[in-house]
């Protein structure tokens, strides 16, 4: 008898692309949700804008380090523009956004807290939801629709 040896994934999780109506999805789950907005009748836009999380800043300050991918050499890359933190939901409606997340990546837990904040502080009426799964897709329409 011969035992399945089962391996644990590595990597960065990488979702499958998916097209529907000519719109190309980061993920399955994604064209999933836009299936069901679609079926309801719900109208809300794909990746409609970005949201600027933090705004880029000169650093006037010494940092020695390698370049972020962890290669070369540590030398001195400080002293220049450090670029903008933006954050693009999955589909944007009137009074509501969605953010479609099957496996988070690392940095995403940050980004969420962060965008949480603006949404907070500049739309202090807008619903958000995290669907993790195709039943929960279900459930936000059911929300939207209800609520």
């Amino acid at each position: 008898m011969r035992r399945k040896i089962r391996r644990k994934k590595r990597g960065p999780v990488v979702s499958k692309k998916v097209t529907v109506d000519g719109i190309k999805f980061a993920s399955g789950l994604e064209a999933y949700m836009y299936r069901a907005l679609k079926k309801a009748k719900i109208k809300a836009q794909y990746e409609k804008r970005s949201f600027e999380l933090q705004p880029s800043f000169e650093f006037n300050n010494s940092s020695y380090e390698r370049q972020s991918n962890g290669k070369g050499d540590m030398i001195n890359r400080g002293n220049k523009k450090v670029l903008s933190i933006s954050y693009t939901p999955d589909f944007e409606g009137t009074n509501f956004i969605i953010e479609c997340k099957g496996r988070a990546n690392e940095s995403f837990p940050i980004r969420w807290k962060l965008f949480k904040k603006v949404i907070a502080d500049k739309y202090p009426k807008m619903r958000l939801f995290k669907p993790q799964k195709q039943n929960e897709c279900d459930e936000v329409v059911k929300l939207i629709k209800h609520g």
